[in-house]
């Protein structure tokens, strides 16, 4: 079997009333695809409601969109060139009827963007472009149609066609043609029409059969996104579709989040004489494993070297169909691949206006709107940049069990958390001491605790932490600062200022700082540490030793201040992935003590501290 006997998914968007189901029942019918009798009754039909003929009506299937005028639901045509099958989509235009477009167009391989000549590009047509580019759906042709109604015009033509090849090219999308048509007349659907001796380009049939299919992507990373879960006679059978790459027999194989590895016993297949020693993308199967290890629905599984990111949040590209506005705060069920799980909305960083892709900074996305936002689960994902593997790389937004939104994944300026959260040592006996914290204490004077400083640069945390060190030395405590200059000169000092990088630095201060608070000395830990999770893990390793202090400042008043003239540096691109600036610092949401420096003298602000320590650590 050839690739070509296979089917091509074509999704049709375009604003109301540009000519869609037009389009497609004039194709069918030029192509000799529609059923004898087909359009006798047709014309029947509308002779008795006192109707126009109209070619639409061979699409139109649903008695309520006759009745309306404007096509509800996404409607699956098949049909046959000479070259292969087809399923056509035929998306609705009408705003209210974007979800059904979205729908059709995240099941297509190509596109056919049908634009008025009369009307010309409008908003709609603009916001389905984006829309299709944010599916990933970037094969495509543009069909300029009614060109009747302009005269068969060469320079109307022109008008429009550039237009929206300079939106698309916005996009980075490359239309593979612009065809001018009148669907209506049947002008260059299937032939070349006598009425445009000025076009060259291809027919849409041509345009069609140019298509090509979308390769598997067998070359890629496993991804195999868990379905189910079976118990088959002895056997536990994991089931689900191979998204992308390869898998056969012995694989070890790692399942994300939960980090279970395990070797692949058997791959189970249906219908086949045998089964199968291998499988590679775009097949359903279901595998056993060499260990019976708890896997459930949602996890993903690759091999151990190629595994999927794993974290708590990231940024993403969006588009928003919810009747409320989302807003800061909103949460929301997030469905990656098979997984589902609760989602809230940190930020929204800009809005982007899908009629010229501009951007601004806004507190709420409207209703059809798109834009930037930062999303947080409480549990781990595992998933990939959507320009790297767009199945592991694209999510859906659902509230009250409808889509609200879509779109895609971005890990710029956020670590992957894997080797942050993976154990790899073991046969690891836990020893306790001899003396314990309440001797020590006793002993000191003093309990052990560390005091978490975070905050942007130039907030104030290395001047504060260091007179905090001196003032507490003073009063008898047992006090050490943890900083860059001894722990990046040292412990960390394989480590560079990449997002994975910085994440490792804090888990290793937090685990160091801990040890430090458990012989009873009062560590100040003075870090950026810009990622909440960071600052979680080093909260779970301290336990309640920990207490996080925000050394609070703004953007504005610590680049009026840059000590080092480093956010000058950053602004003018010299130093990449700056807090900030080019890199997201998550603000603490509970802290223990809030110290403003941008508000308080620095005595004021020790004053704060060493009350604070006072009342909580003396013995």
């Amino acid at each position: 079997m050839t690739r070509d006997s296979h089917q091509l998914k074509i999704v049709i968007v375009g604003h109301v009333d540009h000519g869609k189901s037009t389009l497609v029942g004039r194709l069918l019918h030029d192509t000799g695809t529609l059923p004898e009798g087909k359009v006798e009754a047709i014309r029947a039909m509308s002779e008795r409601r006192g109707m126009p003929f109209e070619w639409a009506f061979l699409m139109d299937a649903i008695q309520a969109e006759r009745d309306q005028g404007i096509t509800i639901d996404t409607t699956q045509i098949r049909f046959r060139t000479a070259k292969r099958p087809y399923v056509i989509i035929d998306a609705p235009g009408h705003k209210e009827f974007l979800k059904n477009m979205v729908t059709g167009a995240a099941s297509s391989e190509a596109a056919l963007l049908l634009i008025d000549a009369h009307e010309g590009v409008q908003e709609q047509s603009r916001r389905h472009g984006y829309l299709l580019h944010l599916l990933g759906v970037d094969q495509g042709a543009v069909l300029v149609n009614k060109m009747d109604l302009v005269g068969y015009s060469a320079d109307r033509f022109g008008e429009v066609a550039e237009e929206y090849r300079a939106y698309l090219a916005g996009l980075g999308v490359r239309p593979s043609s612009i065809v001018p048509i009148s669907a209506r007349e049947g002008d260059n659907m299937v032939e070349h029409s006598r009425r445009m001796p000025w076009y060259q380009g291809p027919t849409v049939l041509q345009a069609l059969d140019g298509f090509e299919h979308e390769e598997q992507p067998v070359g890629r990373p496993l991804r195999l996104p868990v379905q189910d879960v079976y118990k088959f006679d002895q056997r536990r059978i994991i089931a689900g579709r191979v998204e992308t790459g390869a898998l056969k027999v012995g694989d070890e194989v790692v399942f994300s989040p939960s980090n279970k590895t395990a070797r692949i016993k058997t791959i189970e297949a249906w219908h086949v004489p045998e089964a199968p020693e291998a499988a590679e993308a775009g097949q359903s199967v279901g595998v056993t494993l060499t260990e019976q290890i708890f896997v459930e629905r949602g996890e993903v599984m690759s091999h151990l070297d190629r595994a999927p990111m794993e974290t708590n949040v990231f940024k993403a590209r969006l588009f928003w169909l919810g009747h409320r506005p989302l807003a800061v705060g909103g949460t929301y069920t997030l469905k990656l691949g098979t997984l589902e799980a609760p989602v809230t909305v940190e930020a929204i960083e800009r809005v982007i206006d899908t009629s010229d892709l501009s951007s601004k900074p806004a507190e709420r996305i409207e209703r059809n709107g798109a834009g930037e936002v930062v999303l947080r689960t409480k549990r781990l994902l595992a998933l990939d940049e959507h320009r790297q593997s767009p199945t592991t790389g694209r999510f859906v937004l659902v509230e009250d069990y409808l889509p609200v939104g879509g779109g895609i994944v971005s890990m710029e300026g956020y670590p992957d958390q894997r080797n942050l959260v993976t154990v790899r040592s073991t046969n690891i006996t836990a020893v306790g001491h001899a003396v314990t914290r309440e001797a020590r204490a006793v002993r000191n004077g003093h309990k052990g605790g560390v005091l978490w400083f975070t905050g942007l640069s130039g907030a104030g945390k290395s001047t504060l932490a260091l007179a905090l060190e001196r003032e507490l030395f003073a009063k008898g405590y047992n006090v050490y600062v943890l900083d860059g200059d001894n722990i990046r000169t040292g412990l960390n000092a394989n480590l560079g200022f990449s997002p994975d990088d910085r994440a490792e630095n804090i888990r290793r201060v937090g685990e160091v700082a801990a040890l430090f608070a458990d012989a009873g000395f009062l560590v100040i830990s003075s870090f950026i540490s810009p990622y909440r999770s960071d600052r979680e893990r080093a909260r779970a390793a301290a336990k309640e030793y920990f207490h996080e202090v925000y050394v609070k400042a703004s953007l504005e008043a610590c680049e009026t201040r840059d000590p080092k003239g480093l956010y000058r540096r950053a602004r003018a691109g010299e130093i990449p992935e700056f807090t900030g600036i080019s890199s997201p610092y998550e603000a603490p949401e509970f802290p223990q003590l809030t110290v403003p420096t941008d508000e308080l003298p620095l005595e004021d602000c020790l004053a704060l501290l060493i009350r604070y320590v006072d009342q909580r650590f003396q013995a």
